[in-house]
């Protein structure tokens, strides 16, 4: 492996007192160069005639890198840290959102109108005609996270209290990209009939759920299950997020080596939730030959410990990951860090693509064979092509929102995947660009036409006129 790059997950906030003499800020530099950290920005706050008071802002490549930055900018004669902090902890103090009120309350009336006696007028007019919650209330608006904290992005089963950052996240990329209010909820049970009966209670609230970082295979039947049993739009982002972002990467990434859909070897490491979701939507957008691998090896029918959703891609083959990818067109890694090898990828065939996306350590670091495929992608917001959910889901819940689906289909995953290749021209389309910007403007609202459309087509919209 190499050295993973600095990153903003590992920033660091340090403010200094340095002699104010030629060279004391360059020695500084120096040292964090040395131990590999990236300088950010550089804030003079006081000056005088002996010191110059700085705020640095360094970016380091993990925890103890970042502490060996410290440990030796203290070392330096005459330079005194004053205090240094963890800048990725300092923005969660407190939590990332909050509820805020939408209207005044500067009166008697006001309050008449917004609580009691007047919103019993809107509560009985609700109980005579239901639907109408969603134009009276923020149910119209309003999706609900729902983890039950067993599968925490990479980090396995921290339980609930462990996942709510990544619920509070969640929330917060909802309403910044898609104008959507959403709310984290984690819950303190992993069995798979508290769930679903907890999600259905409170339903009433939400016009959706996205459900978030369960872990497979359960995952599956509590999706199936809200699905079937729920009139609201039921999400698990793990699997259908991920899915459609890697689809429109594909089809950009197919585009520029000129090869089809049809007609390539896909190779997918890893059988849980994303890679299953990964598999099946590929199989609707035309791929015929997939072969998934787990950590015993390939997705083999001569294997007698698969499970439901495994057994539906087993194949005739057996054998380990390296025999899988030989000859393959592309590789799809959602698994662990440094399973592939250089040897790995050279007996793949001609123009090979490589999405390496286990974070935040891929299956390969890109650097290593970089000039042997045609076009990598990973996880990382530090490399080209980063496969991120956010392009996705947004999008996905604005439009199923906007049109009050009643379910999310396959058709509308499809659409919503090509809503998102289509952003990026041909005249833009490169090998470090198959895939736009998640700060892209036009993301979200491009999803959300493309998924409103497919739900008129697929009947499951309620509302046409948007």
């Amino acid at each position: 492996m190499v050295d993973l790059n600095p990153s903003a997950s590992f920033s660091l906030k340090i403010e200094l007192e340095i002699p104010n003499r030629p060279g004391a800020l360059a020695s500084v530099m120096s040292t964090i160069a040395q131990f590999g950290g990236s300088l950010g920005d550089i804030v003079l706050l006081q000056r005088n005639l002996k010191y110059t008071h700085r705020e640095l802002m360094i970016d380091a490549s993990s925890t103890e890198q970042g502490d060996q930055i410290i440990d030796a900018i203290k070392s330096l004669p005459r330079v005194k840290v004053i205090s240094y902090s963890d800048r990725t902890f300092a923005i969660h103090q407190g939590g990332k959102i909050s509820i805020e009120s939408k209207l005044p309350l500067n009166s008697q009336s006001d309050l008449a109108m917004a609580y009691t006696p007047g919103v019993g007028r809107i509560c009985r007019a609700i109980a005579e005609q239901p639907e109408r919650v969603y134009d009276l209330t923020i149910k119209g608006n309003t999706v609900a996270v729902v983890t039950d904290g067993s599968a925490v992005l990479g980090l396995g089963n921290l339980g609930a209290a462990a996942s709510l950052p990544v619920m509070e996240g969640k929330a917060l990329l909802f309403k910044e990209f898609a104008g959507i209010d959403a709310f984290p909820i984690a819950l303190n049970t992993q069995d798979t009939e508290e769930i679903i009966k907890a999600v259905k209670d409170f339903s009433p609230i939400f016009g959706g759920i996205n459900l978030e970082d369960i872990a497979a295979p359960r995952c599956f039947e509590i999706e199936q299950r809200l699905k079937q049993e729920l009139d609201i739009p039921v999400f698990h982002d793990d699997q259908h997020g991920t899915a459609i972002v890697v689809l429109a990467a594909l089809y950009n990434a197919l585009k520029l080596v000129g090869k089809d859909m049809a007609e390539v070897k896909i190779v997918i490491n890893g059988a849980g939730a994303a890679g299953i979701a990964i598999a099946l939507l590929l199989r609707q957008a035309g791929a015929n030959k997939i072969v998934m691998c787990d950590s015993k090896g390939i997705i083999s029918n001569k294997r007698d410990d698969l499970n439901e959703q495994k057994q539906e891609f087993a194949v005739a083959d057996s054998g380990n990951l390296a025999e899988a990818m030989k000859n393959a067109d592309i590789f799809l890694g959602v698994s662990a860090p440094g399973v592939v090898t250089t040897e790995m990828v050279h007996t793949m065939a001609e123009q090979p693509i490589v999405f390496a996306m286990a974070n935040p350590i891929p299956e390969i670091q890109p650097e290593l064979v970089y000039d042997n495929v045609a076009v990598m992608a990973t996880g990382r917001s530090d490399y080209p092509n980063q496969i991120n959910n956010v392009l996705a889901f947004p999008g996905v819940f604005r439009g199923a929102l906007d049109c009050r689906a009643s379910a999310i289909t396959t058709n509308m995953y499809l659409e919503a995947a090509k809503a998102i290749s289509i952003l990026v021209d041909d005249a833009d389309l490169d090998r470090e660009h198959i895939i736009p910007s998640v700060f892209d403007p036009r993301v979200a609202t491009a999803v959300a036409q493309a998924v409103c459309l497919a739900a008129q087509q697929d009947n499951v919209a309620q509302k046409t006129n948007n």
